[in-house]
């Protein structure tokens, strides 16, 4: 406890600290060549320049090979802080990325260039997620400061690519230097969470997109009979596979809404004409599904439903998984889940609890290699919004948790 008060101390001292590291961070806009961007290049090496400064000494790179960007590389770097042991690492992961503004007339500030505010920081990427960034350096750099050895090594790692599919981060980390981790490790990533930073994200839904093709006949709307309506099977194939919310039908507490969804969402244009039946048809299936349900097994009673579609309508359908992905939730009674209890706890004498989310996060990487991750921050969810804002008393609350984390281990 001494030793965590005087971390605390230092954390809250460096408020201002914290509004500048924000500002420099923003003032970098580090937007994927899929967002019309040029890479985390310039925000990393800002980045890396500031921890140099206030003394953080091992710092290494791990560049993705990148041609689409002008430097030809998307960089991930770790910083690391040794422990009393080195048995295992407690990781805290944030990503340096960001997305684009949007509409700029929906901003009430330039969102390159924070603005602070009655207690708040306007700007892209200020909580999505440099609130996690900012609040995991600001813990180590404590430990630093008040010459504290945490319990076990610390690594913060500053990821590229999370926006846009984690080819360029996590997933080239895991594929091309999975030596990095191993599997009694502490894995934190503060990239989502709640208002009060009770809410420890250990699973997530099973994601299936769905391109849905309906190929029949075009003909005159007054002559039905000389064609094959692929609107009209669609839209009945539609119905039927929303009806999978029904046929696989669990639910489970654990997460909300607390059963599978499968939702109709994009549609794309068919015919120009009101007198006109389509001839071709194409939809979107925005399905989330509880992990107890493989992939698998929910395609295969697609493919039964389309049969039924095709056999009536005596059209031809083309289904096309869009996206995918599937991971293993981290158990409730991990490590990592049960330290990072401990941290909020002792920190802020909150009793946080376990939940799983219908979205997708970097976690879900991790899981699917065999490591125990958690999902975890204080935040108010403004992730991908214009006026994007964080608090900044969360900044500092998180970093206070952070701190608890490294000195419990």
């Amino acid at each position: 406890m001494a030793e965590f008060d005087t971390l605390r101390k230092n954390i809250r001292s460096h408020e201002r600290d914290m509004v500048a590291l924000e500002s420099l961070l923003t003032s970098h806009p580090a937007l994927a060549p899929e967002n019309g961007g040029d890479g985390e290049l310039e925000k990393c090496v800002a980045l890396e320049g500031w921890l140099k400064e206030h003394g953080f000494v091992d710092l290494q790179r791990f560049d993705a090979p990148d041609e689409r960007v002008s430097a030809k590389i998307r960089p991930n770097l770790i910083a690391t802080l040794p422990g009393k042991s080195d048995e295992r690492t407690v990781w805290v992961m944030a990503h340096l990325d960001v997305v684009p503004t949007g509409n700029l007339a929906q901003w009430h500030t330039d969102p390159w260039q924070v603005v602070e505010k009655d207690g708040k920081l306007y700007g892209r990427g200020v909580e999505d997620n440099q609130q996690g960034l900012v609040s995991g350096v600001f813990a180590a750099l404590s430990c630093i400061e008040e010459h504290v050895v945490p319990a076990y090594t610390v690594k913060l790692l500053f990821i590229a690519d999370e926006e846009c599919g984690s080819t360029y981060g996590i997933r080239y980390l895991l594929d091309s230097h999975g030596d990095l981790f191993r599997k009694d490790d502490l894995i934190l990533i503060p990239d989502g969470g709640d208002s009060n930073g009770e809410t420890i994200e250990i699973a997530e839904k099973n994601i299936l997109w769905l391109r849905v093709h309906t190929s029949g006949k075009q003909c005159h709307g007054s002559r039905p009979d000389e064609g094959k309506n692929a609107c009209l099977a669609a839209c009945d194939l539609a119905l039927r596979l929303n009806d999978l919310e029904n046929h696989f039908g669990a639910k489970d507490a654990l997460f909300t809404p607390d059963h599978s969804t499968f939702q109709l969402t994009k549609r794309e244009a068919n015919v120009d004409g009101v007198n006109i039946i389509p001839g071709d048809d194409v939809f979107y299936m925005d399905c989330r599904i509880l992990p107890r349900y493989t992939l698998d097994e929910v395609l295969a009673e697609v493919k039964k439903r389309v049969a039924a579609v095709e056999q009536q309508y005596g059209v031809q359908v083309e289904v096309e998984v869009a996206q995918s992905s599937q991971s293993p939730a981290t158990s409730a009674d991990a490590p990592v889940v049960k330290s990072l209890f401990a941290a909020i706890k002792e920190a802020h004498g909150i009793e946080a609890r376990t939940i799983g989310i219908g979205g997708g996060t970097v976690g879900a990487y991790l899981r699917c290699k065999g490591y125990s991750a958690v999902v975890w921050s204080t935040m108010d969810e403004l992730a991908h919004q214009p006026n994007e804002y964080c608090i900044v008393e969360n900044i500092i609350k998180d970093a206070e948790t952070l701190a608890a984390l490294f000195v419990r281990g």
